[in-house]
């Protein structure tokens, strides 16, 4: 394996000039940039990260704790994430919380313990202390998708309130006057937020929510399929279920498929957190997409930022309603073939 010696040679400077190369260090010439880059490159050499990081105090390396790795949205996000850090110059070591805080401080110690440079976290609720004890002791950090009240951190998500009203105003053109909601966990900001912004959304039509139609759920499969089947029995079910996450909305439709019920004809149904699979569903399902990728490449930004001792802003983007036809809409017309004519 070439050395740092082997390079300085084959590039005619000294070993501290390569390392001053290597680093992006400002003072060297582009010439001696150029040739110490082909002599690294002709050579195949490879800097010790651990050496380096030992000199440096940093290891070029982030943290990300994503709530759920099964669910398609914290899928989608972390590849997102990898993809920036990796353009930065960064790698990422990823955490399942499997939404439990146990798991969650866990991933958020072990990463800490590995000197990370800075962390990504999408809160599995809103008290770990071991979180707060890092955000005091001045570790870097950014949320992302969730945050924590009332702590200073930088927070990177989507406003779904826009989409939810844009939702209820296309399910109130339908016809639709009973509407139910699978909620989130109240514990976590995403929980509560989407249950608000449902609400506010009936109100301006004059649709009340009853408690019946409020279903607990905890952004699992198994807790949709629960919440739909006592929707279900209930002596007026709703006309539609709103799933405030993708995989209970999964849940959902397998409860009501269980029943030999059909959507929409018999019950409607519609999600938050759009994924590919929607359009591959039989009716394709109705939702709310989030801006995942780029919610994952503004979190890295956010989160460089503030390592390289920069002030990062708060990021928020809009959520939109993607319209299939779980919900009673009218049969789309074939996109035509014909070519233009201009």
């Amino acid at each position: 394996m070439a050395s740092i010696k082997d390079v300085a040679a084959a590039a005619g400077v000294s070993v501290a000039t390569v390392s001053r190369a290597l680093n992006g260090h400002p003072s060297v010439s582009p010439d001696a940039r150029a040739r110490v880059m082909a002599a690294v490159e002709s050579l195949g050499y490879r800097p010790n990260a651990v050496a380096r990081s030992l000199r440096t105090d940093q290891t070029r390396t982030l943290g990300l704790v994503i709530s759920d790795v099964l669910n398609p949205y914290f899928t989608e996000l972390a590849r997102s994430v990898e993809e920036e850090a990796r353009a930065l110059g960064y790698s990422v070591i990823i955490g399942n919380a499997d939404e439990q805080q146990e798991l969650q401080d866990h991933h958020v110690r072990t990463l800490l313990d590995r000197r990370i440079d800075g962390l990504l976290v999408s809160p599995t609720d809103g008290g770990s202390p071991l979180i707060l004890d890092a955000v005091r002791a001045g570790t870097p950090m950014v949320f992302v998708d969730r945050w924590i009240p009332g702590v200073d951190v930088p927070v990177v998500r989507s406003d779904g309130r826009a989409a939810v009203r844009d939702l209820v105003a296309h399910l109130h053109r339908l016809g639709h006057r009973r509407l139910a909601i699978i909620a989130g966990p109240a514990a976590t900001t995403t929980g509560s937020e989407r249950v608000a912004a449902f609400r506010e959304a009936l109100a301006s039509y004059a649709i009340e929510l009853p408690d019946a139609y409020i279903g607990q759920g905890d952004f699992q499969a198994d807790s949709g399929r629960r919440v739909t089947d006592g929707f279900l029995d209930l002596p007026e079910p709703p006309q539609v279920v709103f799933a405030a996450d993708n995989l209970m909305a999964l849940g959902a439709l397998d409860a009501i498929r269980a029943r030999g019920l059909r959507v929409p004809d018999d019950i409607a149904l519609a999600a938050f957190d759009d994924i590919a699979w929607f359009v591959h569903t039989d009716p394709p399902i109705t939702a709310i997409a989030q801006p995942t990728k780029d919610l994952g490449r503004a979190a890295v930004r956010a989160l460089v930022d503030r390592i390289e001792g920069r002030e990062p802003q708060s990021v928020t983007l809009p959520a939109h309603l993607v319209v299939r036809r779980s919900c009673g809409e009218p049969p789309q017309p074939p996109a035509s073939t014909e070519r233009s004519t201009r």
